[in-house]
Formats: structure tokens, C-alpha cells, sequence
């Protein structure tokens, strides 16, 4: 509507027209400048929502980050939903039953005329296992004759116990004698070959060796701790004859690691993960991080389980490349981006310089559990609680098929879990849409959302893990170490554990 041409229609004065068309324009004037201040009003306002809602997932975010490290620090650091909490004077409990039960012992030793002595049933013991050595000690009565009347006693049975005990290191010397002979007439002498040797000219014999390897790479003894422990038994091992040996003893075995290795490498499905270790820099003074790498078969195909460490100064995935070279198969990793070549659509193999296939990655669950687990511990957030009961019916599964054929558990992950994994990824994706972007939730929830194809390849099997705890187990010992020897030599080492199954 045009007020000034509906102005003119009216018969006014020209004085009072001019006044009114004024009154008229200034209050267009003003609504116009009101309008244009409610706009920046908004505007401002907008602005200030999207701030404040960037702080508050700011906030969750950090608060989701302090609670993480918080249960890290000083809480328990098990991944159980719902932990059954010991009770703090139990280990107190178990001292006083032990001594009433060896008191009870005691009154039970004295001598009865009417009633026999019962065996008592020991709890929680389990039989001594049955390939250690015996010993046996036969306590044989005072008399063979009866107290009271004289008689010759007749056996009529045994009562056995045992007892486990532990002989520590003992070191001993081995003696090689060898004549020499002569003969006159040739003028010649001859004495027996002397012993092959693991370190030619050696003072340690093959036993000592295999203690000071074990007690370094298995128990994570440092190398003065042996010495400290030779020396209590009046033998003198000095530290630099100790490293010695350990570097000669990692050359002799180099070919049984290669061989390890190529074994490794034959399996079409491997575990693989990666642990810092702290490495000594000469001439600075101070350590920086290196890595041992470790590659593991699968338990659940067949075959003997084979665990390789290999040493490297970095974390780069060029090392994982150069390890496995041109193999092929399914790869059991975290979501560590250095082995995302692996998976490329063709990579090249650095030493031959041709395109090989990629390797076929397999998601570990127990990663995505987690995402959920630290929500759920920082928050009690609901979703997390859904998404941890979820995944515990998929593992329940898994437990249920620990016992049977690959034929088997396949069957059972086609009828069970892929149900349940889809049911999962559509509740997953409805979730999603409803929570705010870059929150912990939203986090948690993509990083399952983008790499569920690697999640759920397992299910489609009967052989291939769900996740990749057993090469974690393998290294979580490292940790020990590194509390132990602080540090590593420059030297570049590989270190192989061969396990065969029972």
C-alpha cells in the first residue's frame, strides 16, 4: 500500500499535507532502521547460540577427556560394564581361615581310638601338575611292631602328599678334559675335537646362556639384576660379558628368526600392533621413542602359534610394509593410519618395484567397545550404555562358539551375529542423525560407522577373530620391561617368541 498516493486522494491542505506525508516518511524511516536492528539482533543472537553450543560440546569434550585420563590415573583400568568390587578386608578373611584351618589340622593329628580322621577336602587347590619331577621321601615308623601287643604291623596302604618346591639358579662347572696322545714314532699328537660351542672360546656353557635370555626378553630383568643374582652365589658376570653374549647369542639365532618369520608369513590371516619404547640417543643424553612391532598368527586357525617382535626406530607404516613385504591376507590392526597403505587399492612392493594386491583389513571390536566404554564412564551416557549391551550379546556369541568347528561358527556368526550387527548399524545410524556433530558421542559413533565393513568381515567366517586382543595380551608384558631396563640401545634388534599350542 502507498500511503502517499492515498495522501493526495484526501482533500487536505497543502500545509497540513506536507506535515502528514513528513510524519508519514519518518515513521517508514523507523520501522525500516527497527527492522534492520531486530535483523542484527538476530543475527547476533545466532551467533552467540553457535558459540555457545560450540563451548558446550567444548566442554563435554574435555570433561569426556578429563574423566578418561582421571580413570587412567587413579582408577581401574578394566573395561567390565558392571565390576564386582572386592571387598577390602577379604584378603584378611583368607588369613585367619588359613590359620583356624591349620590349627584344625593340628587338633586333627592327635590320636583317636573310636573314629577314624576324614579326608579334608582342600577349596580351591588344584593337583600339582603331573609332568614335574618327584621325589619321594618314605617315612617309615619308629618300630615295625605293635605298641600294645607286640605283633609284626602289616601295610595296608599309603598316605601321600606333596608338596611343590623350587630350586633357584644354580651355576655349576662343566669340565672338559681331553688327553692328548703322542706318538713316538710319528712324532704326532692327538686329542678328541673340541665341543662345538654357541660362542666359540666362551666361558658360558649352553644352560647359562638360555638363563640369561630368559630372565632378559621373558622375566624383563635387566642385565645388572643378573649380575646382582650371580653375584650372591659368589660368581662374578659383569655386565659388559652379559651384553656381550646377548648380542653373539642374537646373531647365532638369526636364521632361527628369519625361518620364524617366513613361517609367519605363510598364514593368510595375522595380528599385528605396534608399542613405543623408550631408546637410548648417544651423545644427547636423553631417549626418544622408538617401536617394536609385533605380528601374531591366529588362534583360530590351525597350526602352531607363532609371535614376532621387530624393532624399529619409528612409527612409520613403511615399516610394517618392508616386513610384509608382498603378503597377502586378512590384517587384524587398530585404526592407526600407518597401515592404510596396506589396504590401498594396489601398492607397490619396495624392493621388486611391481604393484601388489592389497591386504584385506579386519576392524578390532574391542577398540569400538571402547569408544563407547570411556563415554559411558565419563557421562553415564544412555547411548553408550545401549551400544556396550549390544556389543556384549555379539561377544556372548562368540563365547558360545569358542568350542566348535570353523564350519560351525560360521554357521553360528551367519544365523546369530549378522542379525545382531545389522540390527546394531541401523540403530547406529538413527543415533547419529539425532546427536549434535564433533561431540564425544558422535565421535564414538563414527568411528564405528566408518569402518563397519572391517568390523563385520569377520562374521561372514569361521575363522577369523573379532578382535585383536590376542597380539594386545602379547605385548601388554613390554610395559613391565619398560619399568625395568628404562631404555633401549640404538642397536636394532628382533626379538621372536615361539609358542606351540597345547
Amino acid at each position: 500500500m502507498n500511503l502517499l498516493a492515498e495522501l493526495d486522494q484526501l482533500n487536505l491542505e497543502p500545509a497540513a499535507k506536507t506535515q502528514v506525508a513528513a510524519m508519514l516518511q519518518a515513521l517508514v524511516e523507523q520501522a525500516a532502521q527497527d527492522a534492520q536492528t531486530i535483523a542484527n539482533q538476530q543475527q547476533l543472537l545466532q551467533t552467540k547460540d553457535a558459540s555457545l553450543q560450540a563451548k558446550e560440546v567444548k566442554i563435554a569434550a574435555l570433561t569426556h577427556e578429563l574423566a578418561y585420563y582421571k580413570r587412567i590415573r587413579f582408577s581401574t583400568q578394566s573395561e567390565a560394564l558392571a565390576p564386582l568390587q572386592r571387598d577390602v578386608f577379604e584378603e584378611t578373611w583368607s588369613t585367619d581361615i588359613s590359620a583356624i584351618d591349620a590349627e584344625v589340622e593340628q587338633l586333627q593329628d592327635e590320636p583317636c581310638d573310636t573314629v577314624a580322621r576324614p579326608k579334608r577336602l582342600r577349596a580351591g587347590r588344584q593337583p600339582l601338575p603331573s609332568h614335574l619331577p618327584r621325589i619321594e621321601h618314605r617315612h617309615e615308623p619308629e618300630s615295625c611292631t605293635c605298641g600294645k601287643c607286640g605283633n609284626n604291623l602289616v601295610e595296608i596302604g599309603e598316605d601321600v602328599t606333596e608338596q611343590l618346591d623350587v630350586e633357584p639358579a644354580r651355576f655349576f662347572v662343566h669340565r672338559h678334559i681331553r688327553p692328548q696322545y703322542a706318538c713316538r714314532r710319528c712324532e704326532t699328537v692327538t686329542a678328541a675335537p673340541i665341543p662345538p660351542a654357541v660362542i666359540d672360546g666362551g666361558m658360558a656353557a649352553v644352560g647359562l646362556l638360555r638363563w640369561v635370555m630368559i630372565s632378559k626378553f621373558l622375566d624383563h630383568l635387566p642385565l645388572y639384576r643378573l649380575e646382582q643374582i650371580a653375584a650372591r652365589d659368589g660368581v662374578t658376570l659383569s655386565r659388559s660379558t652379559l651384553a656381550d653374549w646377548v648380542g653373539r647369542l642374537g646373531v647365532a639365532l638369526q636364521p632361527l628368526s628369519d625361518r620364524l618369520a617366513w613361517h609367519l608369513l605363510q598364514r593368510d590371516c595375522l595380528h599385528a600392533d605396534e608399542t613405543p619404547v623408550p631408546q637410548l640417543d648417544p651423545g644427547s643424553g636423553k631417549t626418544k621413542k622408538a617401536y617394536l612391532w609385533a605380528y601374531r598368527s591366529n588362534d583360530l586357525q590351525p597350526g602352531p602359534k607363532i609371535l614376532v617382535f621387530d624393532y624399529q626406530a619409528g612409527r612409520s607404516g613403511r615399516h610394517a610394509q618392508q616386513f610384509l613385504g608382498d603378503w597377502q591376507g586378512h590384517l587384524v590392526v587398530d585404526d592407526y593410519a600407518g597401515y592404510k597403505a596396506l589396504f590401498a587399492a594396489a601398492r607397490a612392493h619396495p624392493e621388486h618395484q611391481h604393484l601388489i594386491k592389497p591386504c584385506v583389513e579386519l576392524a578390532c571390536w574391542t577398540h569400538a567397545r571402547r569408544k563407547f566404554f570411556d563415554l559411558f564412564q565419563a557421562s553415564q551416557s544412555p547411548i553408550a550404555h545401549e551400544a556396550l549391551q549390544r556389543i556384549a550379546v555379539v561377544y556372548a556369541i562368540e563365547a558360545e562358539g569358542q568350542g566348535l568347528s570353523t564350519a560351525e561358527r560360521q554357521r553360528l556368526r551367519v544365523e546369530k551375529s549378522l542379525p545382531l550387527l545389522s540390527a546394531l548399524h541401523d540403530w547406529l545410524q538413527q543415533t547419529r542423525l539425532h546427536t549434535a556433530p564433533n561431540s564425544a558421542t558422535a565421535k564414538a559413533i563414527d568411528y564405528s560407522l566408518k569402518r563397519w565393513a572391517a568390523l563385520t568381515r569377520y562374521a561372514e567366517t569361521g575363522d577369523l577373530p573379532i578382535d585383536n586382543n590376542p597380539i594386545e595380551n602379547s605385548i601388554r608384558p613390554i610395559a613391565l620391561g619398560k619399568k625395568n631396563w628404562l631404555c633401549v640401545t640404538r642397536r636394532r634388534i628382533r626379538e621372536i617368541a615361539f609358542k606351540i599350542a597345547a
